[in-house]
């Protein structure tokens, strides 16, 4: 299979509650003006069911991340 070309997936353990975690802090962050317009709690209610649905799909695509293949054909010199 050397110099095939095909990229190799590799698996990547990424659990869904620290991603939560992580896109909970940064759009908490962004959305500093959002939460003077609303009250701490519905602000925390929205961040946490948006953080929860980014989630999911980020743990799904951090999970098989393609790496190319690194194994080159050798060409025998003349």
């Amino acid at each position: 299979m050397a110099g095939s070309g095909k990229k190799q997936l590799i698996e990547n353990k990424v659990s869904k509650k620290e991603v939560r975690k992580v896109v909970y802090e940064k759009l908490a962050g962004a959305l500093a003006e959002f939460k003077d317009t609303v009250s701490e709690k519905k602000f925390r209610n929205k961040l946490k069911k948006a953080s929860k649905l980014f989630a999911v799909d980020i743990a799904k695509a951090a999970r098989r991340i393609p790496v190319a293949n690194t194994e080159k054909e050798v060409v025998p010199a003349q």
